[in-house]
């Protein structure tokens, strides 16, 4: 019986999918819907920023958007039951998520590291950190759904939003258990529990998260444990960069092993997905080509080009550098931009994880051999740390929308979804830049620093300082080693380095409890709790980050000094 109602909701599920494809799609700039892509943007930019100073990563709030899109629905309120269409919910999850990575893991980044090293910088790198994340939303918008991107691939956290979204559409159960575990999250955080590392702690891989929490415990009690600080033998960031070398090594040897799927041509991949039970005897085609994959390699690392020339004479730099540095500087951060962002989207999409800040210090290091100057160096980091993370995210979403339009099956319904999409991943990462722009400042007044740009920070210092670079080069032994012992899914190394880099001694025993929880539950349900854990633990993200803002951030704006 419990298989055939099973069936049955498929059925029921892909039958609605149908109908809804036959409709009108939802436009982006309906007023209603454009008032709730504002706010859930700065609710996503808000958690973006809150997360990245406080454990120096961000989390996939996409989740959050849709579910909040949900609860709107709900409301007996008859002009804003139209939020109950899952394509206007795809909308603002789609906007709501690249806020948070917009403003977190790239434009706070890259801001921190000109504030750390040169604040006269911080004005050119945010527009050009602007530049680069718009440039990354259109190249993933180009590139999806041709073989080397297949909207067929994996793309983890996008089946994830959209198995969600199709949950809440039959009940809205999960609407619910968001708003209860974001009230929990914000209570815990009211009583100094990290619900934010708990919650993250239910989404990512276990093994990763245990060598994070283990690095944070380390850091914590290494001067009772080894009799010095950690980090003032710069054993941190040598393990982060032997680690992340590592990584970029790991993500090239899974780019060169392509699968069947990246390469089928239109017609020979295998059906999948809900709507397998109502396909006919065609599989559904790649809307684009390799053809269009060379056009389009081809077409960014030109506007790439362009973007850098420009931020070298609004920063300078161009006075700064003879003819062939400069030349040599252009291409160099133009064209390895694109190249990371090859190499994070292909991590992104086979293995749910990006690692885009290991990607970027191997670019940043092998620009510190090329002999760049500090200056070269600091804008090469922001532009890198910016470019790639967008790409990643923008493929996640437009997987989710791939789903929720029935895979590829209406062609038209499904290239204007992709269009409204894109609409909204501009309005969102708009909100990201700007809160991070607005708010930068009072972050970083008070230390709350990116854990990560102080590692790009060092290793740019480092280039005219020997005793730190045999540091960094001797612990990146240790770090290199974690990283392949554990491999690419993993991630053991660079999480490890991550957890090494911060002071929380807090966060690493709830990593642990966290873990602890995870494990049980999984014993008990033998891996159907997944759905449950990804949505508690978007709710208690939610909730203990926008307790720390209101507590925090807002307080600064007030407080007189």
């Amino acid at each position: 019986m419990s298989s055939e109602s099973n069936d049955a909701r498929m059925d029921d599920t892909a039958r609605m999918i149908e109908e809804l494809a036959r409709q009108p799609h939802p436009k982006t700039f309906e007023m209603s819907t454009l008032v709730v892509i504002i706010i859930t943007g700065i609710l996503g930019a808000i958690i973006g920023m809150e997360l990245m100073v406080a454990l120096g990563i961000t989390a996939n709030t996409s989740i959050i958007g849709a579910l909040v899109a949900v609860l709107i629905g709900l409301a007996p309120v008859k002009g804003l039951q139209k939020f109950r269409s899952i394509h206007r919910q795809n909308i603002i999850e789609t906007s709501i998520s690249v806020a948070t990575f917009a403003a977190g893991n790239m434009m706070l980044f890259a801001l921190a590291i000109a504030w750390l090293m040169d604040k006269s910088l911080i004005v050119p790198m945010a527009i050009g950190g602007g530049i680069a994340i718009l440039l990354d939303v259109l190249m993933m918008y180009w590139m999806f759904d041709t073989p080397t991107f297949p909207a067929r691939g994996t793309w983890g956290p996008g089946v994830a939003t959209s198995e969600t979204i199709l949950s809440a559409a039959q009940g809205g159960k999960r609407a619910i258990l968001m708003l209860v575990s974001g009230i929990v999250g914000a209570v815990g955080q009211a009583f100094k529990i990290p619900m934010d590392v708990f919650g993250v702690c239910f989404l990512g891989n276990p093994w990763a998260l245990f060598m994070f929490g283990t690095g944070l415990l380390l850091r914590a009690y290494s001067t009772q444990i080894f009799g010095f600080d950690l980090a003032a033998k710069y054993i941190p960031h040598g393990i982060m960069i032997g680690a992340g070398m590592v990584a970029i090594g790991q993500v090239v040897a899974a780019v060169s092993r392509k699968s069947g799927s990246g390469d089928a041509k239109p017609g020979q991949g295998r059906k999948a997905g809900i709507l397998a039970r109502l396909a006919d005897k065609e599989d559904v085609e790649t809307f684009k080509t390799t053809r269009d994959e060379r056009r389009v390699l081809l077409s960014g690392s030109l506007l790439y080009i362009l973007a850098t020339v420009f931020l070298a004479v609004i920063s300078g730099l161009y006075l700064e550098m003879s003819t062939s540095e400069l030349v040599l500087w252009v291409l160099y951060t133009a064209l390895t931009t694109v190249a990371a962002e090859l190499l994070i989207g292909n991590a992104a999409m086979n293995a749910g994880w990006f690692p885009s800040s290991a990607i970027a210090m191997l670019f940043v290091i092998i620009g510190l051999l090329l002999g760049f100057d500090v200056k070269a160096l600091i804008f090469l980091a922001g532009f890198k740390t910016c470019g790639g993370p967008a790409f990643a995210d923008m493929g996640y979403d437009l997987k989710t929308g791939w789903i929720l339009r029935g895979e590829g099956r209406h062609k038209e319904f499904e290239l204007e979804g992709r269009r409204q999409q894109l609409y909204a991943e501009i309005i969102g990462l708009a909100i990201g830049i700007a809160m991070a722009v607005l708010l930068y400042a009072n972050y970083f007044m008070k230390d709350l620093i990116p854990p990560i740009a102080r590692v790009f920070a060092t290793t740019i210092e480092a280039g005219s300082n020997p005793e730190i670079i045999r540091a960094l080069l001797t612990w990146s032994l240790a770090g290199a080693v974690i990283q392949f012992i554990g491999g690419p899914h993993r991630q053991m190394g660079v999480l490890f380095g991550t957890g090494l880099l911060m002071l929380n001694t807090t966060g690493g025993f709830a990593v642990y409890a966290a873990l602890a929880i995870r494990w049980i539950l999984h014993k008990i349900y033998k891996g159907k709790e997944d759905n449950i854990l990804y949505i508690t633990a978007a709710g208690f993200i939610a909730g203990a980050s926008l307790f720390s803002f209101f507590k925090g951030t807002l307080g600064a704006f007030f407080t007189k000094k």
